[in-house]
């Protein structure tokens, strides 16, 4: 995914002042109407348990016709970061032809909300952490970078954004800190604007569980006052040159990420733990091998697949999702990493066929 190689509480002084013109510039561009937000745009939010596979957004492709054709009502849009480091400007994928605004993706997502879904934007992913360009990385003003969250928000009527911190975010502790503190003042932002505004961190993870600095990210925003609704776990690229049950895997990590919210948050239940995981696989084969490597191939296989599915019902989950959905198909039997295939010999969307029941309120 996100490990792509191939693509690329208080105001803060000033912070009123910040809003309010942030809201007149998307007022008076005719990015949303005044009042209530899309009172009439069919967004339903985000259901309680989701599938929600990411969306490609770097391609050509529709995303209204790949859900449709795929069913996947719900889909994570990858992915929002600045053109260029140093930048405040959050674009689609950095691309300066695919602006925040209504007329990028608005028509597509007003057509998948009209069969009842609706999307996630996401934030980072691996080329925008590798390169600097995530927005908290880029940008060193916490009152512009939280600005963007609420353009983004208040331009498509979401009410969840996710963020994809990996490679080189996880060890930025400026880029940490003033991301968490952004988040908070956008949901500040958002409970003064009667919105909903839920969080989704997505961080990479070992078999065992989540690094020390992948902890930190989410640990991190609980300390700046985040109210964290997902912390979504990529159990795939492992990288260790190991053998491995990519189904097993998931689950033990799994595991222990709630042992980690469970120190973070020592007075919820187990079960209001569980239902702040979200997983993400990369289905068929994944990007261990394509940069050369000689080990066992991580195969996340049709079976692994259904396990994991039940396996995520049976523990209410928030969140299961994969990538990609450019990816599900049997293009390239054999072929570890690619893009537009999965590596495996299957029918179109046959994974997501497989996850779509997990979806449940």
């Amino acid at each position: 995914m996100l490990h792509l190689r191939l693509i690329p509480g208080r105001l803060l002084p000033g912070r009123l002042v910040g809003t309010a013109a942030a809201t007149a510039a998307i007022l008076a561009a005719g990015l949303v109407p005044a009042g209530s937000a899309y009172a009439s745009d069919g967004n339903r939010g985000i259901p309680d348990h989701v599938f929600s596979p990411y969306f490609q957004a770097y391609t050509d492709a529709n995303p209204a016709q790949v859900s449709k054709d795929s069913g996947a009502r719900f889909l994570t849009f990858a992915f929002l970061q600045t053109q260029t480091t140093g930048s405040c400007d959050i674009l689609w994928n950095g691309d300066p032809t695919k602006p925040v605004a209504r007329s990028t993706f608005g028509p597509e997502i007003a057509k998948i909300r009209a069969r009842g879904g609706d999307v996630i934007p996401s934030f980072g992913g691996f080329a925008a952490d590798d390169t600097a360009t995530e927005i908290a990385d880029s940008c060193t003003d916490v009152n512009k970078i939280a600005e963007q969250y609420e353009k983004v928000v208040a331009t498509y009527n979401v009410t969840r954004l996710d963020m994809d911190i990996e490679d080189k975010s996880l060890d930025n502790q400026a880029g940490i800190d003033r991301r968490n503190k952004a988040i908070h003042l956008a949901q500040e932002w958002a409970k003064r604007h009667h919105r909903k505004l839920e969080i989704v961190f997505t961080i990479p993870t070992a078999p065992t569980g989540p690094e020390p600095n992948g902890i930190n990210v989410f640990a991190n925003a609980v300390r700046n006052g985040v109210d964290v609704t997902v912390v979504n776990i990529m159990t795939f690229d492992y990288y260790d040159d190991q053998a491995h049950e990519m189904f097993q895997d998931t689950r033990t990590a799994a595991d222990a990420l709630v042992g980690d919210l469970r120190k973070l948050y020592p007075h919820r239940s187990t079960r209001q733990l569980w239902h702040m995981v979200g997983v993400t696989e990369m289905v068929g084969i994944d990007d261990y091998g394509s940069g050369g490597e000689t080990g066992p191939k991580e195969i996340l296989t049709l079976a692994d697949a259904r396990d994991v599915t039940r396996w995520a019902a049976g523990k209410d989950i928030a969140e299961l999702s994969f990538w990609a959905l450019g990816r599900d198909n049997g293009g390239c039997p054999g072929t570890p990493g690619a893009d537009n295939c999965s590596g495996v010999a299957q029918s179109p969307y046959q994974y997501t066929h497989i996850m779509l029941p997990f979806t449940h309120n």
